[in-house]
């Protein structure tokens, strides 16, 4: 995302819930996102490396997301993938629908970029991806009265062309609208700094453009500071709507919204854009507001509905000690469910150390002082901690 300073605006304000109650079943699904999840989606898209538009990498991190969804049960029907070309370089869209229970012809649109340009842009922009991922996994089998349109856009870094083609050529078919649109929910760059504190998350605002959709754009901005106050701990500011994947549909005169880092990094477009410098817990926080907004806007179901997904998994008591290790760390399981397993330790950039298959009894002698990541990994689960090093 490229933002700019000129005419930045902020109000950092009291939120009025106004209009908006709480709703408990929101907050539910909203608290269904993990730490876990996050984390292990941010390091796995930082895994996939240097994502430029028309790469092999970027390829191969849109299967990754494609294979996400199929993994939480979405259909190959559901999932459609858009090419487009520019200046000789081809890519993709990524496009997954649910369709409303009321409105099955009124979408609303949640949607950020996967394309980086230097680095793994594990902050621009795989911190809206894997919330977008985590939203998409815990509202799969949620009735909502509007269809949502989860969109994944590559060359974005490029000039928003993935999303100015599908605007241009989905949206809009031959000048005519062929998509009704609620509005547009945008989540770039809000992976945080790594340190400061990240309790604070922008609103995006449409200030200008198309001066007919600014009322209606400070409308759903106001309810997505709510929603946040409501289902978050996070406070919010308002900013001004800058060039990122809403702006094309801000051209056509969509109503626009979105999130993104109070306090900007400066690592990203650099190769320092990585795991080791955002914040994990503020792109959770970022994720539980969004589950809650996207519920508001897409009118989910007010019913507590059990979702699989969401049980209490078998790696939820795993005790991995000591921590802080020095020679040995110990892996203990909860119960016998448990047998098969994998763990590894990556440096905080997502390098792999070391790797081991079903040992509870791991000689880490070799690792220097430190901090590093260690996931386990049994079936479909995923357990990630912070391992500390000292001798």
């Amino acid at each position: 995302m490229k933002k700019l300073t000129t005419f930045l605006f902020t109000t950092l304000v009291m939120q009025s819930i106004g209009a908006q109650t709480f709703i408990q079943a929101y907050k539910n699904r909203a608290d269904m996102v993990t730490q876990t999840n996050i984390t292990a989606n941010l390091q796995e898209f930082s895994n996939l490396g240097v994502k430029t538009t028309g790469s092999q990498a970027n390829t191969n991190t849109l299967n990754w997301i494609k294979n996400k969804y199929l993994g939480y049960g979405y259909t190959a029907s559901q999932i459609v993938e858009s090419p487009f070309t520019f200046s000789g370089v081809s890519s993709k869209n990524l496009i997954i629908t649910k369709t409303g229970t009321l409105y099955p012809n009124k979408y609303v649109i949640i949607c950020g970029h996967f394309d980086t340009i230097v680095g793994p842009g594990v902050n621009d922009n795989g911190s809206g991806t894997s919330i977008i991922l985590e939203a998409a996994r815990i509202l799969k089998d949620v009735p909502t009265e509007y269809s949502i349109k989860f969109i994944h856009f590559s060359g974005e870094e490029q000039g928003l062309k993935g999303s100015s083609h599908y605007v241009n050529n989905v949206v809009y078919q031959g000048g005519v609208r062929k998509l009704d649109i609620k509005l547009v929910f945008n989540l770039d760059q809000v992976g945080g700094v790594k340190g400061n504190n990240n309790n604070t998350v922008y609103c995006d605002e449409d200030q200008g453009g198309v001066s007919s959709n600014n009322a209606a754009s400070a409308a759903v901005t106001q309810q997505l500071r709510n929603c946040t106050a409501l289902y978050s701990p996070l406070q919010t500011a308002v900013d001004p709507a800058e060039a990122t994947d809403y702006i094309p549909f801000e051209q056509k005169g969509e109503i626009i919204t979105g999130f993104f880092e109070r306090i900007r990094s400066s690592y990203p477009h650099t190769s320092k854009d990585t795991f080791a410098n955002v914040d994990p817990v503020y792109v959770y926080n970022i994720g539980k507001a969004t589950v809650g907004a996207l519920q508001h806007f897409a009118t989910a179901s007010t019913v507590a509905t059990v979702n699989k997904t969401v049980s209490k998994s078998s790696l939820q008591d795993v005790k991995i000690f000591p921590n802080p290790a020095k020679d040995v760390l110990n892996i203990e399981l909860p119960d016998s469910k448990v047998t098969q397993f994998s763990f590894e330790i990556t440096n905080l950039n997502g390098r792999s150390l070391l790797k081991v298959i079903n040992e509870t009894r791991i000689n880490v002698s070799a690792l220097d002082n430190g901090v590093y990541i260690g996931v386990l990994k049994a079936g479909d689960e995923t357990l990630v901690r912070n391992i500390l090093i000292e001798k």
